[in-house]
């Protein structure tokens, strides 16, 4: 069976443990979780979980399934048509040139968001393939540190 990419959403009573219990469920049964973002949904008691993961069809529906079976969740999206977004923060060294990390990550839907006496930082929020393509363009400016913040998806 062919391994696919699937981003779930799960939306879940904002409560104490909630994330151990997700989190719990893929470590108890060897599934691996390649990223995952937590934010309250405004306006209620409920939290928002994204999850991406890898698997074969079969892994992936036990997955959603199990996922069901949790107490404090109300609802489990497997996403098929979705906007997808990630974050990342790149800190460079002051040599790098600015201009030129400027116009990498104005490409990339970013921009400088801090400069230090002796490093720049930009932030880049695009598709996780193009957050991927931004990360591996911007090696030759010797980045000092790389920080993704996960993906964030919504239903269209």
């Amino acid at each position: 069976m062919e391994i696919v990419r699937r981003v779930i959403s799960v939306i879940v009573m904002n409560e104490s443990s909630v994330l151990a219990r997700v989190s719990g469920l893929f470590a108890g049964r060897g599934y691996n979780i390649d990223s995952l973002t937590v934010a309250p949904i405004p306006g209620s008691e409920l939290s928002h979980i994204t999850i991406v993961t890898y698997g074969n069809q079969k892994v992936i529906e036990q997955i959603t399934k199990q996922l069901n079976k949790l107490i404090p969740t109300l609802k489990v999206i497997e996403h098929e048509e979705m906007v997808e977004k990630e974050m990342v923060l790149v800190k460079f060294p002051i040599e790098s040139n600015l201009s030129d990390i400027q116009a990498l990550s104005s490409a990339y839907n970013g921009g400088i968001v801090n400069v230090g006496i002796d490093m720049v930082i930009t932030m880049v929020a695009d598709e996780p393939v193009r957050i991927r393509h931004y990360i591996e363009a911007a090696q030759r400016y010797n980045p000092i540190e790389i920080v993704r913040g996960g993906v964030v998806a919504i239903e269209r």
